[in-house]
């Protein structure tokens, strides 16, 4: 248990013991790209063995090396290896090969807390002190271990699938001597980003644990405005803002929020809300900001109304009804039109075997893999799907059939990457963040309907969903969802 008494889930808990069987790169099945630092890339992987995903940091020997990054990395190392707090980024193992380092880390694919700020302009203030408060709860857990984060800012703070933060890159993090308070600035080099760099170390080059306190004030004022306290047109002149402690509030700013970024944003460390000199962590979580937060069920407690409301408005979870019904785009004459297409599809089908298998797999839009596939033919394509950006998606099976396809929910329509998957599953994908979105339930009930050639429907018991194809290929769509549907559900 964390001292501030929120308890890492059992699930999310790093395995810090010996493993009996060091992981390799082929245990994995890698996917899309999370995120690119200066010597690092992040990508989504899936353990094959057990189906676990998990964000996998991929290092570089030759260019940590070659720009002396080593201390960095096994600084990182370190520090994750010592961290036990549910709101930062977990490690779970580490390996290597002969060019690369990997570290495999929890996953966090919601974004950054920079991203959610410039997206929704500014946090309300439910909003703001919740996440306020998950950071002051990692921060207690930090320096209690005397490490300080020195560069703690938006773009480190990562969301997870359940809306929580995950505080990540402890590349510059600094470990303080085990008998020291933490309290007391010590010799630094300089590091941070200049909007959220302390005045000790600019003044200084000294740092403690109050430096990620004053850090702390300008992330809840960047939440609550939606800029930063100091800014100014190069950094040399953010610099002397901070130096001279100048900044400025809106009108109408809430008084206790006012207040605690004003006790945070000290000049004099010790003089800081959260110090031991000031009262320590309990000091600070009980300032008047934080009343209502229940510090012990951080972790169970949803989402702010605002952050739960904007998730929904750029996801696609698909749990409700459709009340909805599409504009009626088609003409009565369409119909006969299906039919002949229909035949036309079931044609060209035929002798078309040998041509879809010596293809691309990233070009399997139209007709799509028959299913009548040799386990030569099959493994051979499942070969060829592994150079392909959807395959990680696909968990192993074959591809049958792939497109991009409007969605349309309500008023909102949104494109979509489908997969048709062996199992049968299908399954569509945020083509921009490479993000699986959802997933259409397949049962015997569930029923393909052409509108046009552009429009389709697939009813299923609980719901309609609307798609669109520009490529017109909406009638090959229902063609092989029939035809999937007889294959898996037909006695």
């Amino acid at each position: 248990m964390a001292e501030n008494g929120v308890k890492s889930e059992p699930e999310q808990s790093p395995a810090r013991s010996s493993q009996s069987k060091k992981k390799r790169r082929e245990d994995f099945r890698f996917g899309p790209t999370l995120g690119e630092g200066s010597y690092s890339t992040v990508v989504l992987a899936c353990e094959i063995a057990t189906g676990k995903e998990f964000a996998i940091k991929i290092l570089q020997k030759r260019h940590i090396i070659k720009e002396k990054k080593v201390p960095q990395v096994e600084r990182e190392k370190k520090v994750l290896s010592r961290l036990d707090h549910p709101f930062f980024v977990q490690l779970y193992f580490t390996f290597q090969d002969t060019e690369q380092l990997y570290f495999g880390l929890s996953v966090a694919r919601k974004g950054e807390l920079r991203e959610k700020i410039k997206q929704l302009g500014k946090f309300d203030l439910e909003c703001a002190r919740f996440y306020s408060a998950q950071i002051v709860s990692a921060l207690e857990h930090l320096h209690s271990l005397n490490i300080v984060h020195r560069d703690l800012k938006p773009e480190n703070i990562l969301f997870n699938d359940k809306l929580q933060i995950q505080i990540t890159d402890f590349g510059t993090a600094k470990e303080l001597p085990q008998d020291d308070s933490g309290d007391s600035p010590r010799t630094s080099s300089f590091v941070g980003t200049a909007q959220y760099v302390s005045p000790e170390l600019l003044k200084d080059k000294e740092i403690c644990t109050a430096s990620d306190l004053w850090a702390l004030g300008c992330i809840i004022y960047q939440m609550l405005v939606g800029n930063y306290p100091f800014k100014a047109p190069n950094e040399y002149l953010t610099f002397q803002q901070i130096l001279a402690c100048k900044y400025e509030f809106p009108e109408e700013f809430d008084r206790e929020a006012k207040d605690i970024i004003e006790q945070l944003l000290q000049l004099e460390p010790l003089e800081r809300l959260g110090s031991k000199t000031r009262g320590g962590y309990q000091a600070l979580k009980s300032h008047k900001f934080f009343t209502g937060i229940e510090w012990d069920k951080l972790l169970t407690q949803d989402p702010p109304k605002q952050m739960m409301q904007h998730s929904q408005d750029s996801s696609d979870e698909d749990n409700d009804e459709v009340n909805e019904v599409i504009d009626n785009f088609e003409h009565a004459s369409f119909i006969d039109d299906f039919k002949k297409q229909i035949s036309e599809v079931d044609k060209k089908r035929k002798g078309s075997h040998e041509e879809l298998v010596q293809s691309d797999p990233d070009d399997i839009t139209g007709y799509g893999l028959p299913l009548n596939l040799t386990k030569h033919d099959r493994e051979k394509w499942l070969n060829k799907q592994q150079t392909s950006q959807w395959d990680y998606f696909a968990k192993g099976k074959l591809i049958l059939k792939r497109g991009q396809l409007e969605k349309k929910r309500g008023f909102s329509i949104k494109l979509r990457e489908f997969l048709l998957v062996e199992g049968p599953k299908l399954i569509y994908i945020d083509p921009n963040t490479m993000e699986e979105k959802g997933e259409i339930p397949w049962s015997q009930d569930l029923r393909a309907e052409p509108k046009s050639f552009r429009i389709f429907f697939i009813h299923t018991p609980n719901r309609t969903y609307h798609l669109m194809d520009k490529s017109n290929n909406a009638i090959k769509w229902c063609k092989k969802i029939e035809q999937i549907k007889k294959f898996y559900f037909s006695s």
